[in-house]
């Protein structure tokens, strides 16, 4: 159930009955010369609306700009702060608590995303509002992921190829995908220039990538990105399924170990 297509009798039969919202996220930056800006909200959005459809858990309009000035060299990137991120996505949150929802899965396709969605859930966890978790798709499913590709790619690499290949395949630039490449960085764990003494050098993809992506985009067919997209969207599923069975008490954080603070005073 996709809430701007409800009118508002009808999402109070939902929330009358259900309690479970699913938040799709990603970006809008580079993902190199062969696939669009929209990447990352594209297949965000595409795993969140099918999980809704095979569920009927209602999903929110996705949140097309993220944390992502580390794309900012590249032309159209666009970025909010971190700070202001977090509070965005933690202000529509309070928003679905107030009308009844009380458990809620940030679909997230951006890895910049990351750490401050969980921080974000734990700020609405601790305070007692609802719950919520980060899921990111790749890493529900990253066996699949290891046996499709030989060299994959954390940003604009085959799987994302892939994906974008099956759910949008008219905004991927197939004639591109040798420069993307020749031009980026195919084999990641062989680049030496990404770390040193165990330290991360870098803070911009433009410092390690000339074209801004990683990983051998020929490899990605859209046959590949149907599998990974029905992989990730089982995964999905049973994760929402497994939310909604769960007791709002036993998601809330747990209390303070005995003896509890104050206990013992007179």
């Amino acid at each position: 159930m996709y809430v701007a297509d409800q009118t508002w009798p009808e999402l109070g039969d939902y929330v009358a009955e259900e309690s479970v919202a699913i938040v799709p996220l990603g970006s809008t930056e580079q993902h190199g010369p062969h696939l669009p800006l929209a990447t990352d909200h594209l297949i965000a959005e595409g795993l969140a609306r099918e999980a809704a459809d095979r569920t009927g858990f209602l999903c929110t309009p996705t949140v097309n700009v993220g944390v992502s000035p580390h794309h900012r060299q590249f032309h159209g990137t666009m970025w909010v702060d971190a700070p202001q991120f977090r509070d965005y996505v933690e202000s529509m949150t309070r928003n679905l608590a107030y009308h009844g929802i009380d458990r809620v899965v940030y679909v997230n396709a951006h890895g910049g995303n990351v750490q401050h969605l969980r921080e974000v859930g734990r700020r609405l966890r601790d305070d007692g509002t609802l719950y919520a978790i980060e899921w990111m798709w790749d890493e529900s499913i990253p066996d699949l992921v290891e046996e499709v590709f030989e060299y994959n790619g954390p940003h604009g690499g085959p799987k994302e190829t892939a994906m974008i290949q099956h759910l949008a395949p008219d905004l991927v630039r197939e004639e591109k995908l040798d420069a993307a490449r020749d031009g980026g960085v195919r084999d990641v764990e062989a680049a030496e220039h990404l770390q040193k003494n165990g330290a991360r050098i870098f803070y911009d993809a433009a410092e390690n990538s000339e074209n801004g992506v990683f990983g051998d985009q020929t490899d990605a067919t859209a046959a590949v990105g149907e599998r990974l997209f029905e992989a990730a969207a089982e995964q999905l599923v049973e994760l929402l399924e497994w939310l909604d069975d769960r007791r709002l008490d036993d998601l809330l954080a747990p209390a303070h170990v005995d003896p509890q603070p104050g206990s013992r005073r007179e």
